[in-house]
């Protein structure tokens, strides 16, 4: 079955950084794409980048473009997503999940989510 684990998060002083990872089984790697999610309290869940395995294609939220960075290493099955400059706003609870295309990523397969707090 898919799994998806989601590790890495944590406090941080504005300015800083953070490396999330999701680790993917349970499925052929190379066929899916993997992309990240995030939710604030009272605030609707929203996408932040996806990767395509296959190709490597990649897409970024206009939010976060410039200071995030998405990246597969497919011999490990995993995908990371590198955070710098991080913002009070960039508080989160961030999801990674997987389907077969960036433009299915919201229908697809959710981890349990790590949290991630940038302190001003």
């Amino acid at each position: 079955e898919v799994q998806l684990v989601e590790s890495g998060g944590g406090l941080v002083q504005a300015g800083g950084s953070l490396r999330l990872s999701c680790a993917a089984s349970g499925f052929t790697f190379d066929d899916y794409a993997i992309g990240w999610f995030r939710q604030a309290p009272g605030k609707e869940r929203e996408g932040v980048s996806c990767i395509s395995s296959s190709d490597g294609s990649t897409y970024y939220a206009d939010s976060v473009k410039g200071r995030f960075t998405i990246s597969s290493d497919n011999a490990k099955n995993t995908v990371y997503l590198y955070m710098n400059s991080l913002k009070p706003e960039d508080t989160a609870v961030y999801y990674c999940a997987a389907a077969r295309g960036c433009s299915k990523i919201g229908v697809g397969h959710w981890g349990q989510g790590t949290q991630v707090t940038v302190s001003s």
